[in-house]
């Protein structure tokens, strides 16, 4: 019988690394592939869009908030809100500045316009955030869920947004990463990524909950300590936001101030009913109404699917706190875009249906993907 070679230390310290980033690899391709068909599904259906109407694809995918990220990118923020309401009012004071400073980076590195590289850094984040949704669903449900939840994500009917230069993505891939954090114990990394997660959105704020949740948690059945840095780094992205606008404007309320002046009028938490309203008053001529109170209607679905699946209390939490922000909204309610800040949704109808019904929810989802990408090239749909 022949001896084997004994290794050596760097074969020990190296091997079982290549191994691993080989497993995760491996492991994350049906997430990447998702991700991939959906982004191929919705240039596609853009693309004949833009064929049909003689103009460039890059068109369809600079519009709405995409022109304001590419702006604070190339010129930074301005200084102060026109007076008015509406679109006089409107400046990019009114969004926040983590994937701007993403985008210079790219610029920086790629040399590509500010345009081509929010392209660049959203194509790239949105592949990250697939691959962590997928191992965040993994931890807890196994392979087949995290495979479903993803897919309906990635191809749920906002997921046009995900080819826009939109902050959709990056608090994805970055409120994940918390939740996966806060799961393995790994508190400043949780702490961390929530912080950059409140510097993307003022939704992605949500992800503080669960933070403190998750910490609270700990320190009753552990009395472990270091358990509160996440709460405690949390809220820095939004804070540090805010001081800089209270330097550069004058006052730190200025991203609140240029919502309400430009886009958010009207009386706070009237946004899903408005929209119910409108349906019923304008009936589904109305898209925008049609489709918040479609994803208002899932919603009440997926709460109840919930009390069979009880998902991770820290899903629960960030999934309904993201809800709360849009009930509390004047104009967005449940919207599509809004279920996907709260994509731990997914996941519950990912584990909670059979295998035929989930390839029928899959089914029309992508069918209404491809619909809300074509309505939002015009104004019949707001993304």
């Amino acid at each position: 019988m022949q001896t084997p070679a004994t290794p050596t230390t760097a074969t020990l310290l190296v091997t079982p690394r290549r191994e691993v980033l080989r497993h995760l690899v491996v492991a994350s391709t049906p997430a990447l592939a998702i991700y991939t068909a959906s982004r191929i599904m919705v240039v596609v259906t853009l693309a004949l869009v833009a064929k049909v109407r003689h103009h460039a694809l890059g068109h369809y995918l600079m519009r709405w908030d995409s022109r304001w990220y590419i702006q604070i990118a190339r010129h930074g923020y301005v200084h102060s809100i026109p007076r008015g309401h509406g679109s006089v009012a409107q400046v990019n004071l009114g969004f926040f500045p983590l994937l701007p400073m993403l985008m210079r980076v790219t610029h920086w590195i790629t040399r590509l316009g500010f345009a081509a590289s929010g392209e660049v850094a959203t194509f790239f984040i949105g592949a990250v955030a697939a691959v962590v949704v997928w191992w965040l669903v993994r931890d807890h449900y196994g392979e087949k869920v995290a495979t479903r939840a993803t897919a309906l994500v990635f191809f749920s009917p906002a997921a046009v947004v995900f080819s826009f230069v939109y902050s959709e993505g990056l608090i994805i891939a970055l409120a994940s990463i918390t939740l996966l954090a806060l799961h393995r114990h790994r508190w400043i990394l949780a702490g961390i990524a929530a912080a950059l997660a409140t510097a993307c959105d003022p939704v992605a704020s949500a992800i503080v909950a669960p933070c403190a949740v998750a910490a609270y948690s700990a320190w009753r059945s552990d009395r472990d300590a270091r358990a509160w840095w996440a709460p405690a780094l949390a809220p820095v992205g939004i804070g540090l936001f805010f001081l800089y606008l209270w330097i550069h404007t004058g006052s730190p309320l200025s991203w609140y101030l240029a919502q309400r002046a430009g886009w958010q009028a009207g009386p706070m938490g009237t946004g899903v009913f408005y929209a119910i309203y409108r349906l019923f008053t304008s009936g589904v001529h109305d898209l925008n109404s049609l489709v918040k109170t479609s994803a208002f209607i899932a919603t009440i679905g997926i709460v109840v699917l919930w009390r069979r699946v009880r998902p991770p209390l820290t899903w629960s939490v960030y999934a309904g706190a993201v809800l709360v922000f849009g009930f509390l909204s004047p104009i967005v309610g449940i919207s599509p875009r809004l279920m996907l800040r709260g994509f731990p949704l997914f996941a519950i109808v990912a584990a909670g249906v059979t295998r035929r019904r989930f390839v029928a929810i899959w089914v029309l989802s992508a069918l209404a993907m491809c619909a809300l990408s074509v309505a939002s090239t015009s104004i019949a749909w707001t993304p």
